[in-house]
């Protein structure tokens, strides 16, 4: 798909977790050429550095802990 619209020259919008470094420093040939289209279609803009799912897998986990804590806590009446 990126090589279609590379070499078609058309609009390209790309999201990922790699860094500016790690699409620089591809470990294999195959994605250095990947990377390298990808750098030359677009510009890079960093939104944030946070990790969005962790932060939910992190939400989630505290919500968890509480319905269980609020299950197993002795009965008031």
């Amino acid at each position: 798909m990126i090589d279609s619209r590379y070499r078609s020259k058309k609009p390209l919008i790309i999201t990922t977790n790699l860094t500016l470094s790690e699409l620089n420093n591809a470990a294999d040939i195959a994605h250095k050429r990947i990377y390298d289209r990808i750098l030359e279609r677009c510009i890079p803009v960093r939104i944030n550095n946070r990790n969005i799912r962790q932060d939910n897998a992190t939400a989630n986990l505290k919500q968890a802990k509480k319905i269980l804590l609020n299950n197993h806590a002795p009965n008031q009446n």
